[in-house]
């Protein structure tokens, strides 16, 4: 599982280990390891053309050690100095004893031959829009053909949140000392990474509890439901769809179709698509009233639901079930305009999963603001509910603080009924038994991973996404 962390615990963690180990070991820990990772996207050293962009932090100085190590291995090595008065003199000095040479940064040329651009423009201590002196060397950057490596962050992406307000470099790997930053994985700064390698430069044991974690392949395994020999139809879970009607019954049919996926042993549906569900999937049990649809494990309520008082009533029949509920798209949209739903929702003591994209979260918490992952947490305490935040980089937050990132997904997931599918897959998962930060992380990660596999064969639908579903979790298993 990838741990993310912000930058005042990577600075805790930093002064802590640094009050214990001669000075500079961490930044020589960092130098050699960027050394190390240009050197294997050279695929050669000796000869190799290099340009260093170097501010006057931390990072700046990793990049002058790292250069002078590859100079001395026979690189080309040249180094723009963006703020000379305040360049890392040790760092420098190094580096032009190993032959490195520095260049005026306002000389730089988009036709200079170069193989490799090391970005160390600014830290982990910088925030907001990059100075002007400094944009030059990033549309100088992002505009040569060679690749970039950014050391720790490609400067412009703010560590704490991903927010990116003005230009940023574009990596096409980040190296990342002692510990993830969350902006790595959240916001804009997201796309501006790369592939992020993480280098353990000895400060592992001092960070503290994670702001932000992602599921990897290992963890997916370990979660996916699995049926044991003992076990029947009632005792791996029932999931209870309400969703659809006459004017969306294709909601509906995605909703229960994913949820047939999601490790259950029986589908229940309730609602005015019952017809259209039952002739394409004659497993599932179809009703058209919450009240007629039996003992379920947990809901999955609101995908196509639509605002009639039958839909009011559908909802608050749900909620006052003593099982964990998921509530999406029309279910949010009543949540939001009906006092007492909401209030309802908010009194309920088993688990409830919301999953708004960007606009149904203003409609329900209010703005979202620059910083993800506080808008899910700050929401999922103030109505004691997991909150599911769609979006390139979905966050999963609970009222207690824990928060995941899904480090799947696909542009390809932005298509009609794509929400109908995750909604029906969370519920599922939530009536296996999973705990709801759980499920829903482990939906977010099926989910955005079905989407990429559909992508690769043309444009995705959503009904795409659930045959790409079934293949994923096969694979995952």
């Amino acid at each position: 599982m990838q741990s993310a962390y912000s930058v005042a615990q990577i600075r805790a963690a930093e002064a802590a280990v640094m009050a214990r180990v001669p000075a500079g070991s961490l930044m020589a820990r960092a130098a050699h390891a960027l050394a190390v990772q240009a050197s294997s996207m050279l695929g050669f050293t000796y000869g190799a053309k290099v340009m260093l962009l170097v501010g006057g932090g931390d990072n700046g100085g990793d990049a002058l050690y790292a250069g002078a190590e590859i100079a001395r291995r026979g690189g080309q090595v040249r180094a723009a100095l963006a703020s000379p008065a305040s360049t890392h003199p040790d760092a420098l000095e190094d580096f032009r004893a190993a032959g490195g040479q520095t260049v005026n940064a306002t000389e730089l040329q988009a036709d200079i031959a170069v193989d490799l651009i090391i970005d160390g423009l600014v830290g982990i201590g910088a925030s907001g829009a990059l100075r002007p002196p400094l944009l030059p060397l990033v549309a100088w950057a992002n505009g040569c053909r060679a690749p970039v490596l950014a050391v720790d962050l490609p400067s412009g992406v703010d560590p704490d949140t991903g927010a990116v307000t003005g230009p940023a470099i574009s990596a096409e790997v980040t190296l990342c000392f002692g510990g993830l930053k969350v902006g790595l994985l959240v916001g804009p700064g997201r796309w501006h990474s790369g592939r992020i390698q993480l280098i353990d430069i000895g400060i592992s044991g001092e960070l503290s509890y994670p702001v932000l974690r992602a599921l990897d392949p290992g963890d997916v395994r370990e979660l996916l439901p699995r049926p044991r020999p003992e076990d029947d139809k009632y005792s791996r879970g029932v999931v209870g769809v309400v969703a659809g009607s006459a004017e969306y019954p294709g909601a509906a049919q995605l909703a229960v179709g994913s949820a047939r996926l999601g490790g259950v042993g029986a589908v229940r549906y309730a609602g005015h698509a019952a017809n259209e569900v039952s002739r394409q999937w004659s497993d599932v049990l179809v009703t058209e009233t919450v009240s007629g649809a039996g003992r379920v494990q947990a809901w999955a309520v609101g995908p196509g639901l639509g605002s009639t008082d039958s839909a009011r009533q559908a909802l608050r029949q749900v909620l006052l079930a003593g099982v964990p509920v998921l509530v999406d798209a029309d279910g949010l949209n009543l949540l939001a305009g009906e006092v007492a739903l909401r209030e309802l929702m908010v009194r309920r003591t088993a688990p409830t999963v919301l999953t708004p994209h960007d606009r149904e979260f203003t409609r329900l918490f209010g703005e979202i603001g620059a910083d993800r992952v506080v808008a899910a947490r700050r929401a999922a305490a103030d109505v004691g509910a997991v909150i599911l935040l769609k979006g390139f980089a979905t966050i999963v937050a609970e009222p207690g603080g824990q928060c995941y990132v899904n480090p799947t997904g696909s542009p390809a997931l932005a298509t009609a009924g794509s929400g109908d599918v995750l909604s029906g897959l969370i519920g599922s998962l939530l009536a296996t038994g999973l705990e709801p930060l759980q499920a829903a992380a482990l939906g977010a990660y099926l989910h955005g991973a079905a989407g990429a596999l559909a992508a690769e064969r043309g444009p995705a639908t959503a009904p795409d996404l659930l045959a790409a579903l079934r293949a994923v979790i096969a694979d995952a298993a």
